[in-house]
């Protein structure tokens, strides 16, 4: 942990508010007593940088027995990114991984040509009963890592960078920010991290990223005079030095970015990919369920049902 001058400035005044390019209020979805909130992709926009869907899980209660039962299902053309504040599940994916994900912690999961994973709360975890609070992101890979064997990273909470300056903590997930990079494997440049601010502190975005996005997971945040609650994502213009200031409750954010890809991308399903062709084959390769010589494989040990295609 250390600490970065780069992390003091001051909140823009006069119109700034104009940095903002995209406001995303995002779409509420219940899951039969479990709320996820959909801000990407969204109707004006449909990535951030390379961030092209991000959802937050939670917060949510279990009963004892009861917990999160995500069936093994198909990725391609993407990474997954899951990371917790609260509570605990298990990651099981067809390279093998079977692997426990605890708050501060970061699975990334890179499925390149095919992968197909499972998340569920553990026999353990429900035999106590749970909680369940995070944000899942994708993102988008670019066009010559689409087609590459899929794999697995887990990177525990001590193993992530963290910032401390006065009156915030910053801990960066995935790419690089305010001097620091994050062990997780990236193919294109950019930006992901949980930043934690008390009443009235101020923190600024990174300025060398072509995209910056902040989410408010709790509190508020103030921008040049105008108040941002809880559950709102907004999306910079790019270039623009700005801060963010927090609300008397202090707040916790997102901040995410980096470059923009080279072309939109098709998405259907769990599928993500630079054109409709390569969506529509691993389509058929879902379809066709053959396991032991198809493209796609189960995870071991959580091999007994899977998703069926929409």
């Amino acid at each position: 942990m250390s600490w970065n001058p780069a992390l003091d400035a001051h909140c823009p005044t006069g119109n700034e508010i104009d940095a903002i390019d995209t406001l995303i209020v995002p779409r509420s979805r219940d899951l039969g007593g479990f709320e996820v909130r959909r801000a990407l992709p969204a109707p004006k926009r449909q990535m951030v940088g390379p961030f092209i869907f991000f959802d937050q899980m939670g917060p949510a209660e279990f009963l004892t027995g009861q917990g999160i039962d995500v069936r093994p299902h198909p990725h391609i053309g993407l990474a997954t990114v899951t990371y917790l504040y609260s509570g605990e599940f298990q990651h099981r994916d067809s390279v093998g991984s079977n692997q426990m994900i605890y708050p501060g912690a970061v699975n990334w999961m890179i499925a390149g040509n095919g992968v197909t994973h499972s998340e569920r709360t553990s026999p353990g975890t429900r035999e106590r009963g749970s909680n369940l609070f995070g944000i899942q992101t994708w993102v988008a890979l670019p066009e010559e890592a689409e087609d590459m064997d899929a794999t697995f990273q887990h990177h525990a909470k001590d193993a992530l960078p963290e910032i401390e300056a006065e009156g915030k903590h910053l801990r960066l997930i995935v790419g690089r920010a305010y001097g620091e990079k994050a062990p997780t494997k990236t193919f294109t440049d950019m930006f992901y991290a949980d930043a934690t601010l008390q009443a009235g502190a101020v923190l600024p975005l990174p300025d060398d990223h072509e995209d910056r996005g902040i989410y408010v997971v709790d509190g508020s945040i103030e921008v040049s005079g105008d108040t941002f609650e809880a559950g709102r994502m907004m999306v910079f213009r790019p270039g623009d030095k700005l801060a963010v200031k927090a609300g008397e409750r202090g707040a916790r954010l997102m901040l995410l970015g980096g470059d923009t890809m080279t072309g939109s991308r098709h998405i259907w399903w769990n599928f993500v990919a630079s054109s409709q062709e390569k969506i529509e084959t691993a389509k058929e390769a879902w379809r066709e369920g053959d396991f032991t010589h198809g493209r796609f494989k189960l995870p071991p040990g959580d091999d007994a049902e899977y998703a069926a295609i929409k």
